[in-house]
């Protein structure tokens, strides 16, 4: 931890004294702190994130592990014929993780050459096989690389709430209004809808039509989704504009993905459910209940609250089924 705490002060261009003074603290205390020879308390940690608004978990064990893993995967699939030991990717992943991510980033790059590559060739009639990523698991990389995190439609979510005038746990209402006043689209309720149809909309007709088997709660998501494509259109592009995807469909996808995204910040606003869930202590069936969600959709919106300057627990997030096959993660 003391030399991540170091390479901090170094990009910030702080001397030790500096560094001290800041986080209240001794200058031989923090010198101790930096050689490891003390530890990095939770008090100072938040003095850390309050002063430089820094992610505390760049001196989290678990990102160290992790680092380790995703040098062990890529070392095992460009095959390297020299044996790196664990201890090494271990002391690499602990003193220099910097370099560990440029590493990773280079061979990210190097991948998605390669990919592209695979493309060109298979358009020009080259036979090669190739193995690029299935459209599902570009938009996963794509939310991962974010910590599952758009601040920009979260914010757009908050003050539409605000402006449509959103009653916590009652959104249904509010959603329509909105859409029937400043949109001219007529809501209706689907009595014959497919069960596994959930909204249908005839832009032309100027007609959304949502399912009657959904619960209150899922027919404002609906409603919140269909929203999103209305009136943050170009935000759903924008956020995808300079991301490289291999696959022609996976940027539809991705829209779908940042839709959802949307309509779930717009019924479970990102202010009111942090300070819900805090004041909670994070029962997820109290904050269910309060919100009108059911379980699932509160452990998501958990997942997501990673705001810099307001962050929540950093939950992970994964949907197991029965047998093992895993959904969502």
């Amino acid at each position: 931890m003391g030399v991540r705490l170091k390479r901090l002060r170094e990009e910030r261009g702080l001397t030790q004294s500096a560094l001290a003074k800041a986080l209240d603290l001794s200058p031989s205390y923090l010198n101790q702190l930096e050689k490891n020879q003390r530890p990095l308390t939770v008090p100072i940690l938040l003095k850390i994130n309050a002063v430089f608004g820094v992610d505390v978990q760049m001196f989290s064990e678990d990102d160290e592990a992790r680092l380790v893993s995703q040098l062990r995967d890529v070392l095992s699939e460009m095959g390297t014929t020299e044996d790196i030991a664990l201890a090494e990717l271990r002391e690499l992943s602990t003193n220099m993780p910097a370099v560990a991510r440029a590493f990773l980033a280079l061979h990210g790059r190097y991948r998605d050459a390669m990919e592209r590559a695979d493309a060109l060739a298979a358009r020009f009639g080259d036979d090669t096989p190739s193995t690029p990523l299935m459209p599902f698991e570009e938009v996963r990389d794509f939310f991962y690389a974010r910590r599952n995190h758009i601040d920009v439609l979260d914010r757009a979510a908050e003050r539409i709430f605000i402006e449509i005038g959103g009653t916590i746990g009652d959104m249904r209402g509010a959603l329509i209004r909105r859409l029937e006043r400043k949109h001219h689209i007529n809501v209706l309720i689907d009595h014959d809808a497919h069960p596994r149809t959930q909204r249908r909309y005839d832009k032309h007709a100027k007609r959304l039509m949502i399912a009657r088997h959904l619960r209150p709660a899922q027919q404002a998501f609906q409603l919140a989704t269909q929203l999103a494509f209305i009136e943050c259109g170009d935000a759903l592009d924008e956020v995808t504009s300079d991301v490289f995807f291999v696959n022609p469909e996976t940027r539809g996808l991705t829209r779908i993905g940042l839709a959802n995204y949307f309509a779930g910040a717009l019924v479970l606003p990102y202010g009111p459910y942090l300070e819900a869930a805090e004041a909670l202590r994070y029962d997820i069936e109290q904050l269910g209940r309060r919100f009108g969600v059911g379980f699932e959709t509160a452990c998501h919106r958990l997942s997501t609250l990673q705001r810099v300057d307001a962050p929540g627990v950093p939950f992970f997030f994964a949907r197991v089924d029965r047998a093992g096959n895993m959904s969502k993660r």
